[in-house]
C-alpha cells in the first residue's frame, strides 16, 4: 500500500451510498484529518495486514486484516463504481490466501447482501450476529458475524 492510495480511499469514502452499505463507517467520512489519523494509526499497527486493491494502474480499493476481540477478522472497500465486476472476491481470494492464520472472523450489515455474497464465495459461513451503531446509519442495525475455518 501506497501514501498515494490514501486519498484515492478517501474519495470512495465520501460515497453515501457506499457508507450505508458499509455502515460501521467513520462517524464524519468527509473529516480528512481524521481520515489520515486513522491510517496512521492503523499503518503503525504490525498486526495489521493491508493491502491496496487495482485494476490495471487503477486503485479500486483495499483489503486489510486487523486484530478484533481478539480474533483476526478482514475486511475491504471497494469503489463503488466497481461494484458487481467480481473484484472483490476476487482480491478477498488473493489476501486470504496469503492469511495462514485460521480462523479468520469478518462481518456484514445483515441487508448488506453484496459483501455477504463476497465473503460466501471466500468460504465464509455464518457464525453468530450481534447489534451494533452503525454511524453510516445513525442507529443500531443488526450484523452478521462470519467465521473462515
Amino acid at each position: 500500500m501506497a501514501d498515494v492510495d490514501l486519498a484515492v480511499f478517501f474519495d470512495y469514502q465520501l460515497d453515501k451510498q457506499a457508507n450505508y452499505m458499509a455502515a460501521f463507517t467513520a462517524k464524519d467520512p468527509n473529516n480528512r484529518d481524521a481520515f489520515d489519523a486513522h491510517w496512521e494509526k492503523i499503518r503503525g499497527d504490525e498486526q495489521v495486514v493491508i493491502k491496496t486493491i487495482t485494476v490495471g494502474e487503477e486503485v479500486v480499493g483495499h483489503v486489510a486484516s486487523f486484530i478484533m476481540f481478539e480474533q483476526r477478522e478482514v475486511t475491504y472497500w471497494i469503489g463503488k463504481n466497481f461494484w458487481g465486476k467480481g473484484i472483490a472476491t476476487k482480491a478477498l481470494t488473493m489476501f486470504l490466501e496469503s492469511l495462514k492464520e485460521r480462523p479468520i472472523y469478518a462481518r456484514a450489515a445483515k441487508d448488506n447482501t453484496a459483501s455477504l455474497r463476497v465473503l460466501e464465495k471466500c468460504g465464509f459461513t455464518i457464525d453468530g450476529e450481534e447489534k451494533g451503531y452503525a454511524n453510516a446509519r445513525g442507529q443500531e442495525i443488526e450484523e452478521y458475524i462470519l467465521k473462515l475455518d
